[in-house]
This record gives structure tokens, sequence and C-alpha cells, in this order.
């Protein structure tokens, strides 16, 4: 199962991948510097000083024998094109959020939205962070009801893991339905009306 780790500039993803994984961790990461400091505004990650430039790759078993494999992505507008190529195949994104900055995460999970993905929302918990109940937050997220909403510290394995096996529990509810309206759709006889029997001749 493919899935999507995504969220804005500084949000968690490299440090929830790496938390998770049982494998040795992809990463590309590199440096910022001053040259790009007024293109990735760092308001609320001042300790900021690297950045995933290409993809972050991960790898985790769940019982039921259930492989997931995380691909991170970056979270600057500019690589856009490269998100929606990684997000191909994914069956589903988990789209973690900073409530410091919560309105960046919108943009985010418009993209997921556009691309057809389930996803859940990972509000991480980051030490200067406001804090605030699920129920204000999935307000203002604007989440659909049926959306699984956590909070989680990406630093922690056993919180990062409630918020991926919901996903996962997502991803699952959602695909029965999700290929049914697929197969809907590339039928033709599907949405057919039903044509009644002719009546047999009159001697």
């Amino acid at each position: 199962m493919k899935l999507v780790v995504a969220g804005p500039f500084g949000v968690g993803k490299t440090t929830l991948i790496r938390t998770l994984s049982e494998i040795a961790t992809l990463h590309t990461e590199e440096a910022m510097t001053e040259t790009g400091r007024p293109v990735d505004d760092l308001a609320g990650v001042p300790e900021k000083a690297t950045t995933t430039v290409a993809v972050d790759f991960g790898r985790l078993t769940l019982p039921g024998n259930v492989v997931l494999y995380l691909f991170g992505t970056p979270g600057q507008r500019r690589f856009f094109p490269l998100w929606q190529d990684i997000a191909r195949g994914a069956v589903g994104a988990l789209v973690l959020a900073d409530t410091r900055r919560l309105a960046d995460s919108f943009e985010i999970m418009d993209m997921v939205e556009e691309q057809g993905l389930p996803y859940a929302v990972a509000v991480n918990r980051f030490p200067d962070a406001p804090e605030h109940p699920v129920e204000v937050l999935r307000t203002h997220l604007d989440l659909h009801a049926a959306t699984p909403l956590l909070l989680c510290d990406a630093r922690e394995r056993d919180s990062s893991l409630d918020a991926l096996i919901a996903l996962a529990e997502h991803v699952l509810e959602a695909l029965p339905a999700a290929s049914a309206d697929r197969d809907a759709s590339t039928d033709p006889d599907a949405a057919a009306e039903p044509v009644a029997p002719a009546a047999p001749e009159q001697p």
C-alpha cells in the first residue's frame, strides 16, 4: 500500500517517516541557505535548518501482513509538480498540520483532494504550539465528518503509528466505494436502463 505523507514546509514529515520506518530511510534533504530565505518562510519554524528537495521514503509492516510504503513530499509550492508525480499510484495520504500555521495546510489538502486520494489529518504537537480540542481543529480545517483527525507527536513511534493506522483503515474503507464508482463509470452497461423482455407475439 503506497501512502503519501504530505504537509506544508517544516511540519515534521521527514521526522514521522524516520520514526516509523522499519528500514533505513531514504532522505533528500539539503541545508537551507540565505539565498532561499526570501522563498521559504520560516515564520513559526525558526529552528529549521534543512529541507526536503525530492522525496523521503520508508517502509512499515502492520499486523495482517499489510506493508505500507511511505513517500514524504516537499511542502513548498515550487515542488508541487514533483508532488503530483510522487502521489501517482498512492491509495491515500496522511496530511500533517501545525497549529502555529494551520492555514498552510489548506493548499495541501486541496491538492490531495484534487488527486482523489482519501486522507487523514494528523496535527503534529510542537512544544511551543498552541493546543486546541479536536472538535475546534476539525471546524477550522473544514474537514468532512468521515475524515480522520488525530493529534500526534512525529517523534514518538506509538503516536505516529496511531495516525498511520487511522489512515490505513480509512483507505481500506474507501477502496471498495472508489472501485465501485470506477466500475460504474467504465462499464457501458452499468449505467444503461434495464430493458424489459419483449412480449411474445400473439398467434
